[in-house]
């Protein structure tokens, strides 16, 4: 039977796709499956290439078929392609820690390996709660943890239980544990209706209160730095993340930084935390790690919380975590020659020009009647789309204004998913200034035509 079906009917019968409404997906007669990709381009299997707008869910750095990416797998793959860490080391993953460590933020000295953004947050979270349980003073309950209103830090339980999105959350409210919810720093939607240029930091003195009156059962606030991802693209105003870093510090608070979304270069700097000279305890990494190669991620701590699991084999205090596939050598390889890219081919040196170009591109958007407002952080941009630009009323959900502009964008020769009514656009780092305008040009006639625009 299944020798008479295309690759595309061997799909709809037998595949399941993450965030996708399968009857929509089954019912459709024409989808896309990608046969391979080149540069930032990909290419169907029927030949059409389209610009890779979200760099394959915002982890590509250097394009597709990257040279020294395919050979540091292949000069692995000749050696090993897996042994497992519970009780043995390898020498991709030893290397890669090394390197970790040189460029993430100051005191973040240990490094604890799993397999993707959720697991590296949900290992987060375990180690937060078990560190404030095995330190010798009475420090308090110290087992919830605080969160931001369109948070997302993942799809595991524990990562589900500190998300703010009710759309993929809510549903497994009675599986989860109970978090702290704080207003996030949306400035285009503020929770306190404080204009942009007028903000009296409301969401800060909010987050005091909070921690004020229960810091004692805090053991962690978790916070995507500078920029929300999945929430709508929301990006934090100047100064909120160090005030956030200053809070936990004063209340004895412990800080995870989700960096799994904006690091490896997407704000412009390795990690979002460096451009407020925040140095977080534990901080969750994924996504551009592996140059969007292999599934890898990683949880870096610091020696202080490291310390509090070394001790003796009888005193238990062991972190009993751990996947089959941690710190896999072929995905350790390959994240290694991907960070060794970045030194060579001076990415983050080269980020200033390309974002400046895409910060003054954006400024043609916002005379578009219908683009309510944009948000960037680097090469991290969200453009939101309202019916009414002076009341920001948006676009009926029903409506799907955001996926018609993304089929729109697709006739056009480029991959996008929105958020909602948010497009995004994250493009692989290597893109050229050329391409970059070339799909920022893909972006504006595709709203401009669905939206019916005609300013």
């Amino acid at each position: 039977m299944t020798e008479d079906m295309s690759l595309l009917e061997k799909d709809k019968e037998y595949v399941w796709h993450p965030f996708t409404q399968m009857k929509e997906w089954v019912e459709k007669e024409e989808q896309l499956i990608i046969e391979r990709g080149e540069g930032i381009k990909l290419y169907d299997t029927e030949g059409d290439e389209y610009y890779d707008g979200v760099s394959s869910i915002w982890l590509n750095v250097h394009g597709h078929q990257k040279e020294e990416l395919d050979q540091a797998i292949k000069d692995q793959l000749d050696k090993i392609a897996h042994s497992t860490m519970l009780g043995l080391a390898n020498e991709p993953a030893t290397n890669l820690a090394e390197k970790l460590v040189e460029i993430s933020p100051q005191g973040l000295n240990k490094v604890f390996y799993s397999d993707s953004g959720s697991t590296a947050v949900e290992i987060g979270l375990k180690m937060a709660f078990q560190y404030w349980q095995q330190l010798d003073e009475d420090v308090g309950p110290k087992d919830k943890f605080i969160t931001l209103t369109n948070a997302y830090h993942g799809d595991t339980i524990g990562s589900v239980s500190v998300g703010g999105i009710d759309l993929f959350h809510e549903i497994y409210k009675p599986m989860l544990f109970n978090s702290l919810k704080t207003p996030s720093p949306h400035c285009y939607r503020c929770a306190f209706d404080e204009e942009r240029k007028e903000c009296d930091f409301t969401c800060i003195k909010e987050l005091e209160k909070m921690i004020q009156e229960c810091h004692q059962e805090v053991a962690a606030l978790i916070i995507e730095p500078l920029m929300q991802g999945a929430g709508g693209m929301i990006a934090a105003p100047e100064g909120y993340l160090a005030k956030v870093r200053e809070l936990c510090d004063k209340y004895n608070i412990l800080m995870i930084a989700d960096e799994v979304a904006v690091g490896f270069g997407r704000t412009g700097k390795m990690f979002a935390c460096e451009h407020e000279d925040v140095s977080p305890d534990i901080m969750a990494v994924a996504k551009g790690i592996s140059g969007g190669y292999l599934p890898i991620s990683a949880t870096l701590t610091t020696d202080e919380i490291y310390d509090a699991f070394y001790d003796d084999y009888e005193t238990q205090k062991t972190f009993f975590h751990g996947h089959s596939y941690t710190g896999n050598p072929l995905a350790a390889a390959v994240s290694v020659a991907n960070l060794e890219l970045f030194e060579e081919e001076n990415i983050l040196e080269r980020m200033p020009s390309k974002i400046e170009m895409v910060t003054d591109k954006l400024e043609e958007f916002e005379g578009l009647e219908h683009v309510g407002d944009i948000r960037q952080q680097g090469l991290m941009v969200g453009i939101e789309l309202v019916k009414d630009k002076g009341t920001k009323e948006p676009y009926p959900w029903q409506e799907k204004i955001g996926v018609q502009v993304c089929i729109e964008a697709r006739d056009k020769g480029m991959i996008l998913r929105p958020l909602g009514n948010v497009i995004v656009f994250m493009p692989p780092l290597c893109s050229t200034k050329s391409q970059l305008e070339d799909m920022m040009e893909i972006i504006y006639k595709s709203i401009e035509e669905v939206t019916n625009d005609s300013s």
